[in-house]
């Protein structure tokens, strides 16, 4: 993955998720974008809060796994 996909991705959901406050110019729509899984195990494994980027059964399953 190039760094700017990286950064963007990290910018759009992430930041947006995480730190409302930061909010940033962004390119296009969180609906319209690629989102990285790896970002989401990674947030998920230090007990962010995912239920706005992937389904509940999903959310569930990282829960179990990373027991938060």
């Amino acid at each position: 993955m190039s760094d700017f996909e990286y950064e963007f991705q990290m910018a759009l959901f992430m930041n947006r998720n995480l730190a409302p406050a930061s909010r940033r110019c962004s390119l296009s729509g969180v609906d319209f974008t690629y989102l990285s899984s790896s970002l989401v195990r990674e947030v998920a494994r230090f007990g962010g809060d995912v239920s706005p980027l992937v389904h509940p059964a999903v959310q569930k399953a990282l829960r179990q796994k990373f027991g938060k």
